[in-house]
């Protein structure tokens, strides 16, 4: 028994809305508390081959499941933060306690279909948390004006959300976790090497967020064989082997397959959890949550045995609860 609680990921990348709503729904009634979903415009490969939009999908989510929910997304380019805080108001008015917003600086990927520059990390970073504060301030019910890194004139939320919808900041490194630390509410950074992890959870709580929550995304790839598990992982999440600033930087998904090109097999299992062992997929989670993560939130890249891993992880969910 342990206090962490799993969740269970939505990756709009890789399924339609209507099938990735299934996957939603059948999560809840597996035992699941608590889900997420990307934020995407594109796939990351064309291989992929989805990108339904999140805020019409998270309205549905969250009508016919009893889930908490969050999404990852980068206010500033794409998206206008008072579109943004008009959006998590309206979702959390209606789901009271059910709704988070994790922020980051973004990819190109999803951000430069706008025709405008695509800023470095640090100038990034910066209008990040401009936005932050236009949000929290219009959720608070103010009217804001601003003429700086993003430009805000008298807006202003007549629905206003109940109470403050918790911002977590998310995060690759340790030196962005630290940063987040002083203004995030919680932290969700992504399952890699334990010291990495470590280091970022460490970031974060010495920047801080001593006291606050910590979230993990886990990729994995579970399937009947243990062959069939890394083959899916490589088709599905070959990107995983990319560095940061490819993951950043790289404009579309054709660029991210060309990029691919010479990613091996091997370096993909190298990044992802590949079994078909249930089992051995909870032996990891396990020392994830001695790690101290509040929450973990499951992501199965191998496509074709989502079902599959929501009926395995149906017991494991009891005792975790």
């Amino acid at each position: 028994m342990t206090s962490t609680m799993l969740g269970f990921h939505c990756s709009h990348e890789q399924y339609p809305p209507e099938q990735l709503l299934s996957h939603a729904q059948r999560a809840a009634e597996a035992g699941f508390a608590h889900a997420m979903c990307s934020d995407h415009f594109y796939p990351w490969s064309a291989r992929q081959g989805h990108s339904g939009y999140t805020w019409s999908w998270l309205g549905a989510a969250l009508a016919t499941t009893p889930l908490s929910f969050g999404t990852v997304c980068a206010p500033g380019q794409r998206y206008h933060p008072a579109i943004i805080a008009q959006a998590v108001a309206t979702l959390a008015r209606m789901n009271p306690g059910r709704v988070w917003l994790a922020v980051g600086s973004g990819e190109a990927l999803n951000e430069v279909l706008t025709g405008d520059p695509w800023p470095d990390k640090d100038a990034r970073n910066a209008r990040l948390e401009t936005c932050v504060d236009v949000m929290r301030a219009l959720w608070a019910g103010e009217t804001v004006t601003a003429d700086g890194l993003v430009r805000v004139h008298q807006a202003r939320l007549y629905d206003p959300p109940p109470e403050q919808p918790m911002i977590v900041g998310a995060a690759l490194s340790a030196d962005t976790a630290r940063w987040m630390g002083g203004w995030a509410d919680a932290l969700i950074t992504i399952a890699g090497d334990r010291d990495t992890m470590r280091e970022t959870l460490d970031a974060f709580r010495e920047g801080g967020g001593e006291h606050k929550p910590a979230f993990l995304q886990v990729a994995l790839s579970f399937a009947p064989t243990d062959d069939e598990a890394a083959d899916a992982a490589y088709d599905q999440w070959r990107q995983a082997a990319l560095t940061s600033e490819q993951l950043a930087d790289l404009p579309t998904p054709e660029a991210f397959d060309e990029a691919a090109e010479s990613i091996t097999k091997d370096d993909v299992v190298g990044r992802i959890r590949t079994s078909s062992s249930i089992e051995r997929q909870l032996d990891l989670l396990r020392e994830d949550a001695e790690m101290g993560f509040d929450r973990i939130y499951l992501h199965n890249v191998a496509r074709d045995h989502q079902d599959r891993f929501i009926e395995a992880m149906a017991p494991a969910l009891a005792d975790w609860r």
